[in-house]
């Protein structure tokens, strides 16, 4: 990493030590620099939370852990500020809450998981560690089960194991996008429930600013374009839990690239995925979470400025009301009068026209929610 591309040194910029290579957007730094530079950006993005001053009992703070670099990059961000108040005061602003949903069904990957879980709590120690499977999302009160109109639900096949289960529901769905939709639903709902019973103040979320323009245009074409102030701006979330992004004025690849440089790198900690270029377009099993990922990947590139334009535009957004609204049963975003359903939105912003709600009729569903389920 200490040469550039032509062969030649570059004097860094921030430092003028010769060892330089472009990395931060289109500035020429060195290593050492460039790992600053990230740091600095996420821990200032913390500074915002208030989670600095006097504080006698430590806030709790959730992070969920996925093993790919954006989280991993944030846990080693967040355990060096830790450190750093211990040694200036004795003591810290706040804890973590490492929490690890784990998607896998095969046992083999499972314990594979739960090794590399282990690599975590060693190289990371201070913190409180739990692991679970995303099929506990299936016990979970909050979500409406009868309001989905599945032709499986959970309790149908009580005696089956829960993962069996899940992988059944899951496979009910009508497409491949569906069944994305789906997991990413519960795997929020999963994450909200334990913040909750314990205690945790805010969710932090290792999403970089690549990955909330993925999700901005992703949410917006599956009709869940209403939730964006929610799910891509920091603050207080429908479900009583803070929702803020540390990494969010950083791109994917600058947190890829840090990921190596840190002391020690953090690749023997990272499942790495294949890239989204990698997937084709006309693929039967594509997503439309692929192919937002897929375009950003591409866009991020050469013109990193796109990237950052969506999510700020996308921030300026305003959430409505929430005094005459309905909890979907599914995500648990309060839904409009008239709005629940795949006929309930059709574009048109006028309440007048909407269709009223059955009588009678406690739980609905999202539009977005009703077209991953009835495809």
């Amino acid at each position: 990493m200490s040469v550039a591309s032509n062969g030649l040194h570059i004097i860094c910029k921030r430092c003028n030590v010769d060892e330089a290579i472009q990395l931060i957007r289109t500035e020429k730094v060195c290593s050492k620099c460039f790992c600053q530079y990230v740091t600095t950006k996420a821990i200032k993005r913390m500074e915002t939370y208030k989670m600095r001053g006097s504080v006698k009992v430590a806030r709790k703070l959730l992070l969920p852990l996925s093993f790919g670099p954006s989280s991993a990059s944030l846990l080693h961000i967040l355990d060096g500020h830790l450190q750093g108040q211990y040694d200036r005061m004795n003591r810290a602003a706040y804890e973590l809450f490492v929490v690890h949903i784990d998607q896998y069904v095969d046992e083999k990957d499972r314990k594979d998981s739960e090794a590399l879980l282990e690599k975590y709590k060693a190289r990371f120690p201070r913190h409180t560690y739990i692991s679970l499977g995303l099929e506990e999302a299936l016990r979970l009160e909050s979500i409406d089960w009868k309001s989905l109109n599945l032709p499986i639900l959970p309790e149908d096949e009580s005696e089956k194991p829960a993962t069996e289960r899940l992988q059944n529901m899951i496979g009910s769905m009508p497409s491949p996008t569906s069944r994305t939709d789906i997991i990413a639903t519960l795997l929020t709902r999963l994450l909200v429930d334990v913040a909750k019973k314990n205690a945790c103040e805010s969710i932090l979320f290792g999403e970089s600013t690549t990955r909330l323009a993925e999700k901005t245009l992703t949410e917006t074409a599956k009709g869940r374009g209403f939730s964006l102030p929610w799910q891509v701006s920091d603050g207080m979330s429908t479900y009583g839990v803070g929702f803020n992004y540390p990494l969010r004025d950083l791109l994917k690849k600058e947190l890829v690239t840090f990921s190596y440089l840190t002391v020690p790198p953090l690749t023997d900690l990272i499942v790495q995925q294949e890239l989204s270029s990698n997937i084709s377009a006309s693929s039967k099993n594509t997503t439309i979470d692929d192919l937002m990922a897929q375009y950003f990947e591409t866009v991020e590139k050469d013109y990193p400025s796109i990237v950052a334009n969506v999510v700020r535009t996308s921030s300026k957004l305003q959430s409505l009301p929430v005094d005459e609204t309905t909890d979907c049963g599914l995500c648990g975003l309060p839904v409009e009068e008239g709005t629940d359903g795949i006929y309930g939105w059709g574009g048109d912003q006028n309440s007048v026209s909407r269709l009223p709600r059955a009588v009678g009729q406690d739980s609905v569903l999202c539009y977005g929610c009703s077209r991953s389920i009835n495809g």
